[in-house]
């Protein structure tokens, strides 16, 4: 996330329309080398809001099998719920809530103060009014007890403080068990996957615009 300018450190970032050359350059190579499925494994919701199309134009100009697989969070409660001690409603997985804090403390411990942990909620930005409300970073914001309208925003927007969730029931050991069954979980995609009978065709997979 960028942040608001001026007011901080925040990342270096690309544009959608770099981003979506990036991820369509980088399948193209394989296909061209002979592969056949390719999965892109990510747990930034960000990045998901803009690569829809880029994956259908990889399926339909080559006949690939392509996927974009996000890493589970509490919203995916058949699979790590039996972890995690908080209601989705509560800690919906997002920055320096229960499982990125968890997982966070298992992969660098001594990277962790906890002194500076705090819950923290979202909300619909404030200039839309009382009729709004918002419940986890997605683009989505609530209308009449319905999510389903999606709103472009910036993350200050919608959080004071950047946390959204609770990071005051994480833990190593949490983490720990979470890299475990996720990374099982990816695991069994992929054997699932490999049982596709998808092949590229051979003149499908020429890339001619490479570098």
């Amino acid at each position: 996330h960028m942040g608001e300018q001026h007011k901080g450190t925040g990342t270096l970032t690309f544009s959608g329309n770099t981003y979506r050359a990036v991820v369509y350059d980088l399948a193209m190579s394989m296909i061209y080398h002979g592969f056949n499925k390719i999965i892109f494994v990510t747990h930034h919701g960000s990045n998901s809001k803009v690569i829809d199309d880029v994956l259908r134009r990889l399926r339909y100009e080559t006949g690939c099998f392509v996927c974009w697989y996000k890493t589970p969070t509490e919203r995916a409660y058949s699979l790590v719920g039996d972890i995690f001690e908080g209601p989705p409603e509560e800690t919906p997985g997002w920055h320096a809530g229960e499982v990125e804090t968890s997982t966070a403390w298992a992969y660098n411990p001594d990277a962790m103060d906890m002194s500076k942990a705090k819950q923290d909620r979202t909300h619909a930005p404030r200039w839309m009014g009382d009729a709004f409300s918002k419940h986890d970073g997605s683009g989505m914001v609530t209308f009449m007890g319905a999510e389903n309208i999606w709103v472009p925003m910036e993350h200050h927007e919608y959080s004071d403080t950047a946390t959204i969730g609770n990071p005051l029931r994480a833990s190593k050991e949490k983490g720990e068990k979470y890299f475990v069954k996720a990374g099982q979980a990816l695991a069994n995609f992929i054997e699932e996957v490999k049982k596709f009978d998808i092949v590229v065709p051979e003149e499908k997979r020429a890339f001619t615009n490479r570098a």
